[in-house]
């Protein structure tokens, strides 16, 4: 947690924001895995953390921008509780941690909600992403779950956005933490990446390194797959072979629920095959091509289409594509190969308030997303600004399906090579990632420990 003028300045700026209204806030609950009392592990709706910072289930809050009350609703604990939890701090010792001096039961939460539509109060609510928050949302307000995500109050969302976007230095130095333990499950990673290990032994490796600090936990399930080609494979059903690539993608959450999110590429053998490194190095010219584009004023946009023309440049020199790179990536025929986008924001989520609507977070008033194959999936577009953080993954993919739908159809086939597509339809696919902040002048990237990128560091890690 951080200091409470911390939490006290947020909710200050956020009510200049939104100027007048009630903010509704619904912490998350604990949900049970096939019964009420075995739970998934808890994890706060981090909205709720970012302006109330009280990390336990059970509760909601009001901002209320016409009067300038604040609210804690939840309920104290009872003996039934505490014979299982231990005793616990109040419900008002905890509100007082964080600078709030009203608190309630959560039954009086609705009848705060129904007194203020009574008298005309604007009542603002944010997009709803758990079941839990769809019924209490249709109990409040009367919308239905299917209305919600729609009548989400859009100013309150902008507001939101606006100040979760920029990330203060305190902030800064909880993501580094996260991402420097991300980096040592990496480093984890490429020491077992040997012939006969199965997927599942690196996974519960990197896990184990992950938690094994106090508050520590996984910033979102761990891909680790010699199945590259597969986006998000959370599957560990393979046993590592001679001649394959490795394909970690996890990272950490520090115990103030900061993130971090790596991608490492890796060869089973010692070293890659001839035919792995070329494409292990186009992708490395494409994500040094994408880094070059990040600084302040820029758009995004940029540094995914600079990466895309790097694959493609490589790519055509292997007979695969033809004509001119540029025209290949502002067509959109490079997603035959690199059907995702190249990085998404980062912060108290691994994709940083996409509950909050993708729209809002990663692209400008006004500016309007693709729903082209391959640009749909650039999650963040708009201009960069100092206090962004965001992570830079460009891949190189050979997807079968894909190919073969595109060769049926004759998509692009100006620019694709299908022919030479398919002796290298079972090549996998690879991808690397790290994370960036933009400064005044230009960007800094995360982490204080080395993950390895160039083909020398990766062996040298595969050594260590």
């Amino acid at each position: 947690m951080f200091s409470k003028e911390t939490y006290i300045k947020r909710r200050a700026s956020l009510c200049k924001e939104v100027e007048d209204g009630i903010c509704i806030f619904l912490g998350n609950n604990l949900v049970g895995m096939n019964y009420a009392d075995n739970e998934y592990p808890f994890r706060q709706d981090s909205t709720f953390l970012y302006f109330w910072g009280l990390d336990y289930p059970g509760l909601a809050a009001i901002l209320d921008c016409d009067s300038g009350d604040e609210f804690i609703f939840g309920d104290e604990l009872t003996i039934d509780d505490i014979v299982w939890t231990g005793d616990m701090p109040t419900l008002k010792e905890n509100a007082l941690r964080v600078g709030v001096t009203k608190t309630a039961p959560l039954k009086d939460f609705k009848a705060y909600i129904d007194k203020a539509r009574q008298q005309n109060h604007t009542v603002r609510f944010l997009p709803p992403y758990r079941g839990e928050h769809n019924i209490r949302l249709l109990d409040l307000l009367d919308i239905k779950p299917s209305e919600q995500t729609a009548r989400a109050d859009k100013k309150f969302i902008r507001a939101v956005v606006n100040m979760r976007i920029h990330k203060t230095p305190e902030e800064i130095a909880a993501i580094e933490e996260a991402v420097d333990i991300s980096t040592l499950m990496h480093l984890k990673a490429y020491r077992m990446a040997r012939p006969g290990v199965h997927e599942s032994e690196i996974a519960a490796a990197v896990l184990q390194e992950a938690c094994c600090r106090p508050g520590t936990s996984l910033a979102f399930p761990t891909i680790a797959t010699t199945a590259g080609h597969v986006l998000h494979n959370h599957g560990f059903v393979h046993t590592l072979k001679e001649g394959e690539i490795f394909l970690l993608d996890a990272g950490a959450e520090n115990s103030l629920h900061y993130a971090g999110d790596l991608s490492s590429s890796m060869p089973v053998s010692e070293r890659f095959s001839e035919q792995q490194e070329l494409i292990y190095n186009i992708h490395l010219r494409s994500f040094e091509a994408a880094v070059k584009e990040l600084r302040p004023g820029n758009p995004y946009r940029n540094a995914h289409l600079a990466a895309a023309e790097t694959v493609v440049e490589g790519l055509k020199d292997l007979g695969l594509f033809k004509g001119n790179p540029r025209d290949i990536a502002e067509s959109g025929a490079y997603a035959i190969v690199f059907p995702c986008g190249t990085g998404h924001m980062m912060g108290l989520d691994v994709h940083d308030m996409e509950n909050l609507g993708e729209q809002f977070v990663g692209y400008a008033d006004g500016e309007k997303k693709s729903t082209q194959f391959g640009f749909k999936s650039l999650r963040l577009s708009r201009k960069l600004e100092p206090g962004f953080v965001f992570t830079v993954e460009p891949g190189i993919y050979f997807i079968p399906q894909l190919i073969d739908l595109w060769k049926a159809e004759g998509k692009f086939k100006e620019f694709i090579n299908y022919d030479k597509f398919e002796s290298w339809k079972n090549f996998t696919g690879l991808r690397n990632e790290l994370d960036y902040l933009i400064t005044e002048d230009g960007a800094r990237m995360l982490g204080t420990i080395k993950k390895p990128m160039t083909l020398e560091e990766v062996y040298n890690a595969k050594q260590s």
